[in-house]
């Protein structure tokens, strides 16, 4: 990866404030971190970093940074993340990675397939880009821009995996060489589709309320949640509680049919 050349200048303004005020005369507020020095506050005009990333085919971007004060005359520096605002998409901020020349870094870098797919082509599937991005590790030089993948010869059914790509000299592609990056998937009929929309579109959990049979063959109101089920018709008798107020049996009391003996022997005497 060729390096870009960008000029930078110490922020003079902090805060969120000061932020705002340097978005307004045209410059981005930066921050450049590295292990070999500390992180350090910058400003970029607006116009050149807009220029340096139209020119290029990713958001992986080496510069050739030169601060403006700096002893230090040129810094090599990777565009780390680059904070765009959600609504009006106006540039925020920029991360940059100060790295070395000699040392390898890990970066990730976007994938794109090349060609169209024989099973698309001719058999109607469909091209599913499962990985967009893949982790590689070289020296700041020899960074790719970008991965190709080339899709000609992948039939309906067929992926390539990471340990199937072809990496340029220098670069080393990170990951489970197992896991597909593109794959061609069968073409969806249309049956398929219909039962599809109709599973998601039928309600669920509708409790049907039915009701059940008294014995006298009538049809009764199934019992809510909650309630008890209603008594059937010989269970009321059986149910009913007895008369409230009713004397308790006599203690002592003779069984019915022998209470009369007593009275007789007396008459006797």
């Amino acid at each position: 990866m060729k390096s870009v050349a960008l000029t930078a200048y110490p922020r003079t303004l902090s805060r969120r404030g000061g932020a705002k005020k340097l978005r307004a005369s045209s410059r981005i507020p930066a921050v450049i971190y590295g292990r070999q020095n500390k992180s350090q506050s910058l400003e970029i005009n607006l116009q050149d970093f807009k220029d340096v990333m139209h020119d290029a085919v990713s958001e992986i971007v080496l510069l050739d940074l030169s601060v403006d004060g700096d002893p230090k005359p040129k810094r090599l520096a990777l565009v780390q993340e680059i904070q765009h605002h959600v609504l009006t998409r106006q540039l925020l901020h920029i991360d940059l990675h100060e790295v070395a020349e000699d040392e390898k870094v890990v970066v990730n870098v976007p994938v794109e397939p090349v060609g169209e797919a024989t099973g698309v082509k001719t058999g109607g599937g469909t091209l599913e880009h499962v990985l967009f991005k893949l982790k590689v590790r070289a020296l700041p030089k020899d960074l790719p821009e970008v991965l190709h993948a080339d899709v000609t010869k992948l039939e309906i059914g067929q992926a390539i995996h990471i340990g199937e790509m072809i990496a340029p000299p220098g670069v080393e592609i990170l990951g489970d060489k197992h896991i597909p990056v593109l794959a061609v998937a069968a073409p969806v009929s249309e049956a398929q589709e219909a039962a599809a929309l109709e599973s998601a579109t039928t309600p669920g959990g509708e409790v049907e309320m039915t009701k059940e049979k008294k014995e006298d063959g009538t049809e009764g109101e199934a019992a809510k949640p909650g309630e008890k089920a209603p008594a059937k018709g010989g269970d009321k008798a059986a149910a009913a509680p007895a008369a409230k107020g009713a004397a308790p049996a006599a203690k002592g009391a003779a069984p019915a049919g022998k209470a009369a003996a007593p009275a007789d022997k007396k008459a006797k005497k």
